[in-house]
């Protein structure tokens, strides 16, 4: 399995580009020249380009109480 330069996974560069998309559709203007119209081919060839910026957040830790009864989260 290949993964796409700077991503950690394939399911990430997946996310990424959806959401990129989405902006382009609601108006955003491309980062890069091309003769494609259609938002995923854009948004692929933005991250190709490295002009769509991203980062992950960490997890906050959900505390799981020792007794389900006593109601404390």
């Amino acid at each position: 399995m290949d993964l796409y330069h700077g991503f950690d996974s394939n399911y990430r560069y997946i996310l990424v580009a959806a959401r990129r998309a989405r902006q382009l559709q609601s108006g955003a203007s491309p980062l890069v020249n091309t003769t494609s119209t259609k938002p995923c081919r854009i948004a692929a060839l933005e991250l190709e380009a490295d002009k769509v910026k991203w980062e992950t957040k960490p997890l906050r830790p959900v505390v799981i109480p020792d007794d389900p009864e006593s109601g404390v989260a």
